[in-house]
């Protein structure tokens, strides 16, 4: 006995010798920085785990190259993975190093958006998509279409995220348009005109957006489907609607900074968050949809992402937004600036 507790004690020592703090840079409240989950890898590896966090993508780049080595962890949406390598920001991923990359979704892990170069610099992590949430008083039968959103009897109750380029490509899906190659930008911005006086108010957080369903506010908004399982498991009379149209769908990854001090430990942690052990857990609590396709097989069979992904005739209708130059995302941004100044 005295034998077996001095082995587990040299152990113990042993790792906590070789423990690391690794830093993540994230948004608040998504997934990474959930306390049992950090408790959970600090347990299972010795490495303490630090959080700062981001609120844009433009910040994250911004944070990436002014603080070289203060991050060794960061996650970057598949849109801005060819900027951040090609900025020396982040470093090829050592798929040996992450345990579950078997398991991974091959057509996430082949992207062409995570392998700018020819080599993957992003694990993906999870993926969504942003559609439309409709409150079930008003809708027994969900609607089937973006023009829900024009129809003059929800009038003031109709709700889309502030954010102009998000607005611009649901402008293009419900015109027909490809979402990455506009032809008709015009017709794109008269679109969103007729839809302005639609909209009681522009949200731009979860908070906001359940504050307002709940209070009867909203009968008809675009949402996020991470978010749309969670305010479901809150009790809020929603139901989540991918429309004929289509929906903006992005894919999150999470990369290692180049100048990391601490790539295995980053690596660890990576391959802890994309382990089912960790993804089930989170999916009970409202999560964006598992690149891992055991976490997903493992699900209850109520769970939203699990009927989410079953149906492939909705995952179809999902189109993946790719990478945005900086000259039109200002002319969308200007585009949207003015149709808010109009009304």
């Amino acid at each position: 006995m005295k034998r077996l507790l001095l082995a587990a004690t040299l152990a113990l020592a042993a790792q906590t010798a070789h423990a690391d703090e690794i830093r993540v840079l994230n948004w608040q409240g998504y997934g990474t920085d959930i306390d049992w989950a950090v408790k959970e890898f600090a347990e299972k590896t010795g490495n303490t785990v630090v959080h700062e966090y981001f609120t844009s993508e433009q910040e994250m780049l911004t944070k990436l190259r002014t603080n070289p080595g203060a991050y060794d962890v960061v996650l970057v949406n598949s849109a801005y993975t060819a900027q951040a390598a090609d900025e020396g920001l982040i470093a090829p991923i050592d798929t040996a190093k992450i345990k579950n990359f078997s398991d991974l979704d091959p057509k996430l892990t082949g992207t062409e958006a995570l392998n700018p170069k020819g080599k993957l610099f992003g694990v993906p992590w999870t993926w969504g998509l942003t559609a439309l949430a409709v409150n079930t008083n008003d809708f027994p039968e969900p609607p089937t279409s973006l023009s829900v959103l024009w129809d003059p009897q929800w009038k003031g109750r109709v709700s889309i995220r502030d954010d102009g380029l998000e607005a611009v490509q649901f402008g293009a899906l419900a015109l027909g348009q490809d979402m990455d190659n506009i032809t008709d930008l015009s017709a794109i911005k008269a679109k969103l005109a007729e839809l302005m006086p639609q909209i009681t108010t522009f949200w731009s957080s979860e908070n906001e957006w359940n504050q307002a369903m709940a209070s009867g506010e909203f009968a008809v908004a675009t949402y996020w489907s991470g978010s749309a399982a969670r305010s479901i498991s809150k009790g809020l009379p929603i139901a989540f609607v991918v429309p004929k149209e289509g929906a903006v769908g992005w894919l999150d990854s999470l990369a290692v900074p180049a100048a990391s001090k601490h790539k295995d430990a980053a690596h660890a942690f990576i391959d802890w968050m994309v382990d089912p052990a960790f993804y089930v857990k989170w999916d009970a609590e409202g999560a964006p949809v598992s690149s891992n396709t055991k976490a997903i097989a493992a699900l209850p069979d109520d769970s939203f992402n699990k009927k989410l992904v079953a149906d492939p005739a909705t995952v179809s209708r999902v189109h993946f937004f790719k990478p945005v130059s900086d000259a039109d995302r200002e002319t969308y941004l200007k585009l949207w600036q003015d149709l808010k100044a109009a009304q």
